[in-house]
């Protein structure tokens, strides 16, 4: 019996959507949009200096076939990532209707998103104002603060004094299908905070908001906010089983490493920890280590979005690729033999580009334990049928395997 661990790198999209021009930032469409690439090219042009300097160096990803992906993704040029590869690769494209968390991780787990999500268009008033008071009531206060499109780090810096004296809850979406609080751990209490979260999900899940998010933060007004790890998204739970639930219900262990159990509910998943990157990917090393055979352990890595991409940070998120990737290095070596690891991706956020959403873009599927190869272009569901394919695990939907 093998083992499987399907690692997503939040945002960490290739180009090449075919539908990007559909998606937006700030009214410009996504067409063109390339994560990888464009942060390459920035470094190769001196432009991602702060903290690090010369060409983007990812030799272990770069050896699995990352360069390769995205150049069959987009046809760009990736500076840096040139070598050809020695590993299984491909590039996968997605069909779900939304270039957001759940969409791509469901799909990657085997379920493209049946229905569309619900949007709040509108970058300020956003809320409907029964939604308004709803929320308020929930909260027990007499209003909400924000009620716009906002970054989550720039609104807490705007309103989070406000906030402290208000007691009222800070509101705010994206072009995502989001609906996000912010509070602050001391001032109005993280359970107080998730409580309120919680209460509210089940109407926003039924309008078909994909994800009701807490963004617990500290600090003051004089020396700045800062978010803390303690964040949680009241997801949708998934209409129909997915990978989680194929692998539990043949009877072997899911291990959620991440955000992975919020996404997913908790549905099919055995065990989940989270934290920052650095901690998470020493739980990844753990689960390697130590996870049984016939089990599946499944990773999110969030700060290449959540403190890079959003923040259209190119620097920031080139460190963060480099550091991923040395880690890799120390991984790779330590899988057993008939392990499967697969690297993959959910959607892209460009730093480069306009806007501060998620960009609608291709994806790698980097695969270590398979020999060499690729499997060209692929569908996000395939890469959930071919999971289940090397644990020996029935699998639904549309997905069929590459491997």
């Amino acid at each position: 019996m093998t083992r499987a661990f399907l690692v997503v790198m939040d945002s960490v999209g290739i180009g090449g959507a075919p539908d990007a021009g559909e998606f937006f930032n700030d009214g410009i469409p996504d067409t063109g949009a390339n994560t990888l690439a464009h942060i390459a090219q920035a470094c190769a042009d001196g432009r991602a200096r702060d903290g690090r300097s010369g060409p983007l160096v990812l030799p272990n990803m770069t050896r699995l076939g990352l360069g390769a992906a995205v150049r069959l993704a987009s046809g760009a040029a990736v500076p840096g990532l040139e070598a050809d590869p020695d590993g299984f690769w491909a590039a996968a494209t997605e069909t779900s209707p939304g270039k957001d968390t759940p969409s791509g991780h469901w799909e990657l787990a085997g379920l493209p998103v049946p229905w569309d999500w619900h949007y709040f268009p509108d970058t300020e008033n956003s809320f409907p104002a029964d939604l308004v008071r709803f929320v308020a009531d929930a909260a027990g206060t007499d209003g909400i603060l924000g009620n716009c499109h906002a970054p989550g780090t720039a609104i807490i810096e705007r309103l989070g004094g406000r906030h402290m004296r208000s007691g009222w809850p800070i509101c705010y979406t994206s072009a995502d299908s989001v609906f996000q609080i912010a509070a602050h751990e001391d001032a109005f209490g993280l359970d107080r905070l998730l409580a309120l979260c919680a209460a509210i999900a089940p109407r926003l899940h039924g309008m078909r908001v994909g994800r009701v998010i807490a963004r617990p933060f500290t600090g003051g007004p004089d020396a700045g906010f800062t978010r803390t790890p303690n964040r949680r998204d009241f997801a949708i739970t998934p209409p129909a089983p997915v990978l989680t639930n194929w692998v539990q219900d043949a009877g072997r262990a899911v291990h959620g490493i991440g955000k992975i159990g919020d996404i997913f509910s908790m549905q099919g998943i055995d065990t989940s920890v989270k934290g920052p990157d650095a901690v998470l990917m020493e739980h990844l090393f753990e689960r390697v280590d130590n996870a049984a055979d016939g089990s599946l352990t499944f990773a999110n890595f969030v700060e290449f979005d959540s403190l890079y991409g959003h923040r259209r940070d190119i620097s920031g998120y080139a460190r963060a690729l480099e550091w991923f990737d040395a880690e890799l290095g120390r991984l790779l070596p330590r899988l057993r033999d008939g392990d499967l690891l697969v690297l993959t991706a959910d959607h892209g956020n460009d730093p480069s580009w306009t806007g501060t959403d998620h960009t609608r873009e291709r994806v790698p599927v980097l695969i270590a334990g398979q020999g060499a190869g690729s499997a060209g272009l692929v569908g996000f569901a395939d890469v959930a049928a071919s999971v289940a394919g090397h644990l020996g695990v029935p699998a639904q939907g549309p997905g069929r395997s590459f491997l």
